[in-house]
């Protein structure tokens, strides 16, 4: 599949393939700014910004490294380009020692040219750390990462998308949602329930359904809208319990045969559940399951009524 929208980090669990059926029918011109406080990748940002929904955005992340990576890219791609260029290129005579010396490097530093080399080069693109916050992902020995040439204009065409446009916030996301103004709308990723808590915590920060449930009412009570990717399965494998009713509206997006369980001689399929504010889709919509394009229609439906 092709993207015309630009996507500079690589990073597991994009929500590149969905961006636009989460944004394809929210009214252009309606909404003033549009927040990720859970921005990885930032995929529905850029997905946004592309297709001029909003005038504003807000990038946010409870990684600092990485809200200073969004921050660069906005001021200055070709600095953080030429950086990643020279990161790369260092690899080439003894790759995998190279990846971690920069790894070790960047555990001490938290340089975000060194943490975009890193997300580019590790195995799945997977971001992860170890309990004492250090970057812990080994690097993927099949594949050399993203050419520098490639990221450059993927970085370029980022910068031109958001420069004078976007603001960048390292905070909790509580913290983000007290800010909330009229005019919103929030899109929330944060770690799926199963991947945040106990013995598979992986990722800075993660969310426990009680704060997720805390600040899901700070932004009802505003009446500010939001999308909420927080749990979903694949095959016979859940992530997380189902978030109360009175919340938010649940869709079950069914998004297809999972890639990595097609590697591994698996049939599966894979479930995204998306919680939509009442303000969004009426509460008599709730756990249905939909395709891609059935959401699509339902947005088309839905947002006459508001």
């Amino acid at each position: 599949m092709r993207f015309s929208v630009p996507h500079p980090i690589p990073y597991q669990g994009s929500k590149r393939r969905l961006a636009a059926a989460i944004l394809s029918h929210v009214e252009a011109g309606r909404y003033e700014r549009l927040v990720e406080p859970f921005a990885g990748s930032a995929a529905v940002t850029l997905a946004a910004a592309s297709s001029m929904k909003f005038r504003r955005f807000e990038i946010g992340d409870r990684l600092e490294p990485l809200v200073m990576l969004w921050q660069a890219i906005i001021d200055d791609p070709e600095g953080i380009a030429n950086e990643y260029e020279s990161l790369w290129k260092r690899e080439r005579k003894r790759p995998i020692d190279e990846f971690y010396d920069i790894r070790s490097q960047f555990n001490e530093d938290r340089d975000p040219a060194k943490l975009l080399y890193l997300l580019a080069r590790c195995v799945k693109n997977a971001v992860r750390f170890n309990p004492s916050g250090e970057f812990n992902q080994s690097p993927d020995k099949r594949r050399t990462g993203t050419n520098p040439d490639a990221m450059r204009k993927e970085l370029l065409a980022a910068h031109r998308l958001l420069h004078g446009r976007a603001r960048t916030v390292c905070a909790d996301f509580l913290e983000v949602f007290e800010t909330a103004e009229p005019g919103d709308f929030f899109y929330l990723d944060p770690p799926y329930q199963g991947t945040s808590e106990g013995r598979d915590s992986r990722y800075i920060g993660g969310v426990t359904r009680k704060r997720m449930i805390e600040g899901l009412n700070v932004l009802n009570g505003r009446a500010i809208p939001f999308i909420l990717s927080y749990d979903g399965s694949c095959g016979d494998r859940t992530y997380g319990d189902r978030l109360p009713r009175e919340l938010a509206s649940r869709i079950l997006l069914d998004v297809g045969r999972s890639s990595q369980a097609t590697l591994n001689g698996r049939d599966h399929v894979t479930i995204e559940s998306l919680y939509v504010s009442h303000n969004v889709i009426p509460a008599t919509v709730d756990d249905q399951t939909m395709s891609l394009h059935e959401f699509d229609e339902l947005f088309s439906m839905t947002q006459s009524l508001f």
